[in-house]
């Protein structure tokens, strides 16, 4: 198979994938969801998932092909999808420090990045297109001259590559300043957890206010991005700096000292 029609194949996945997210998650939420990670009409992780099992289904050695049985194929799709898609969700989280998707609120889910039973529809959705839809597109496939592959691969590679290059810088610059927000209210609550330091009810209703602040500065910044990836930039965990908790529970120590020696001051007198 040529370079060329696997590109063309993994945007024309993608683009499926995509359709496929934003009608779910549009009729699951009742307004319009445009799913994915790029600003174009595209799902990578489907079209990589889907590609790779139908390199699989050609080159597998009859490992894995229409006429296998079902069971064989639906387990083989539900731990393929499992793997790319924990695998995805990790790289992604470890970059942008985002999450794209979250499964913790559904039963059986391994750090809310895969659980069962999506891998379960993944790998029924694999028999799908194991047994109906690949061996149409290898048929139509095969009829499609070399050179039009070529020019259409050529075109959609441009389109792809500034789509990743904006999604990446727009995300990169938003991270950035998303760190020195970060940095401003760390130093800004240092110093107001100095101020308010010796009245510990103070800390957090101060506290909150910093981070309020702190919060619509980084939706501000967010501004420029698509409905889905500002939905994305919500679930960066950088929105509650770690600091805030140590501030919190520190204050609520110096409160309990301060209770527990204005009960001894009666007894030593």
């Amino acid at each position: 198979m040529i370079i060329s029609e696997l590109f063309v194949l993994f945007i024309f996945y993608s683009f499926l994938g995509w359709v496929w997210e934003t009608i779910y998650c549009t009729v699951q939420t009742g307004h319009f969801q445009n799913r994915g990670f790029l600003f174009g009409p595209v799902c990578p992780i489907y079209g990589v998932s889907i590609l790779l099992v139908q390199l699989l289904c050609r080159y597998g050695r009859g490992f894995l092909n229409a006429q296998a049985p079902v069971w064989k194929v639906f387990l083989i799709c539900a731990a393929g999808s499992a793997v790319v898609e924990y695998s995805t969700h990790w790289y992604l989280e470890k970059r942008f420090h985002a999450r794209w998707w979250d499964y913790s609120n559904i039963p059986l889910n391994i750090n809310g990045r895969i659980c069962l039973p999506v891998t379960l529809c993944f790998g029924a959705g694999g028999v799908v297109i194991v047994r109906y839809i690949l061996p149409v597109f290898e048929s139509a496939g095969s009829q499609i001259p070399k050179l039009a592959w070529e020019s259409v691969s050529l075109v959609l590679m441009g389109l792809f590559a500034a789509d990743f290059a904006l999604t990446e810088a727009a995300l990169n610059s938003l991270l950035q300043r998303i760190e020195g927000f970060e940095n401003e209210f760390n130093a800004r609550a240092e110093s107001a957890y100095a101020v308010v330091a010796g009245k510990p009810a103070q800390v957090g209703s101060k506290v909150k206010g910093l981070e309020e602040e702190f919060r619509k500065k980084v939706y501000s910044a967010a501004g420029g991005l698509s409905r889905r990836q500002r939905h994305i930039m919500r679930n960066i965990r950088s929105f509650r700096p770690a600091r805030v908790y140590h501030y919190s529970l520190h204050a609520g120590q110096k409160l309990k000292e301060a209770l527990l020696e204005l009960r001894r001051r009666p007894k030593d007198s």
